[in-house]
């Protein structure tokens, strides 16, 4: 709650901190003075913050943090002030960013203003806040990093959370034939709802590494896949590998199972002269007009009905290592925000 009595100088907010690396336990509710926004920034007054994978592994120290930090790199809003030197954008307007830095779990974020992407009027902030940082990583993943094109065989896993769902929609829509991985009946329907050709359970499979890529092969005639987009990491990784015909990509973007550890080159070579890639969101907008075109692309999807943003889950700001626990153990479907 805000303080009981604020002075009219220093406004109070609420904000999730990481007090240490480790599990969710660490994540606390602190009130902190609310920001003011430096010459290049802007305040925004919180609507909905997404809760991704790069938050827990900066929260648990896979990723070298500060400690404590506020956490959360995404978000949509209002602005509520302006720094000296923004000319772009006021109070008022509506916005939602993804950031290499963190702040985003706090009633007020500031966000530089160069990636702060409008939002639209026919688009709900909690829905823009729930695609941006996913629908990037799944519009860079098809369209830039092995793009996707008419006829191609692609391996989506974990097809039912929030990259898979956005994922296999960017994929049928270039004219692609997607495979999906996923572990219950219910995320194989919400797979299948976003156009999955095939859905594998691998929760069935007695052996990931065996099972999975001869289960591809069946399914496209003995080939393998053109693509495997695998945000899952160690437990998948050599089954993805598997599952590619020669000559084609890897594109490893996530690890939600762990780090996939060191590996000798040559299994690229055995596999079929196969390409590995490990892309990450900051590379594929490295200049605002990057980051405009994808967002512009994924917005305009939204609007036209073309592309559905499922939030599998709402949790109030207090309750973010609740939020945690539950992507940690992939018990989630589509995205999962915060609301303060």
């Amino acid at each position: 709650m805000r303080g009981d009595a604020p002075s009219a100088t220093l406004l109070i907010m609420r904000a999730i901190q990481a007090t240490a690396a480790g599990g969710p336990d660490v994540l606390s509710v602190v009130e902190l003075p609310d920001p003011s926004p430096g010459p290049d920034e802007v305040a925004v007054r919180l609507t909905a913050a997404g809760v991704n994978f790069i938050d827990t592994y900066r929260r648990a120290g896979v990723y070298p943090m500060p400690f404590p930090h506020v956490v959360g790199s995404e978000g949509a809003g209002t602005v509520v002030a302006v720094g000296a030197e923004v000319t772009d954008l006021a109070e008022g307007d509506r916005v939602a960013w993804v950031t290499s830095r963190t702040g985003s779990y706090a009633e007020t974020v500031l966000v530089a203003a160069d990636q702060a992407v409008p939002v639209p009027d026919s688009v709900d902030l909690a829905v823009a806040a729930a695609l941006l940082l996913q629908g990037i990583t799944a519009h860079y993943l098809a369209s830039s990093t092995f793009p996707v094109e008419p006829g191609q065989d692609v391996l989506v896993h974990a097809g039912a959370g929030g990259v898979g769902l956005l994922l296999t929609q960017l994929a049928v829509a270039r004219g692609a034939r997607v495979l999906t991985t996923v572990s219950t009946v219910a995320k194989a329907d919400l797979s299948r709802q976003a156009g999955a050709s095939h859905v594998i359970r691998y929760d069935q499979l007695d052996d990931l590494a065996r099972d999975l890529p001869a289960e591809v092969r069946r399914l496209t005639d003995g080939q393998g896949v053109h693509t495997v987009f695998d945000g899952v990491g160690r437990a998948t990784f050599d089954a993805s590998l598997a599952s590619l015909r020669p000559r084609g990509g890897l594109a490893l973007f996530g690890g939600a199972s762990g780090q996939v550890p060191p590996f000798d080159p040559q299994r690229l070579n055995a596999a079929g002269s196969v390409y590995l890639t490990r892309p990450s969101i900051g590379a594929y907008t490295a200049t605002r007009a990057e980051l405009l075109g994808r967002a512009h692309d994924l917005m305009s999807a939204v609007e036209a009905g073309t592309l559905e943003v499922r939030i599998g889950a709402r949790h109030p700001l207090a309750h973010a290592a609740e939020a945690h626990r539950e992507l940690e153990a992939r018990a989630t479907t589509g995205k999962v925000v915060l609301l303060p």
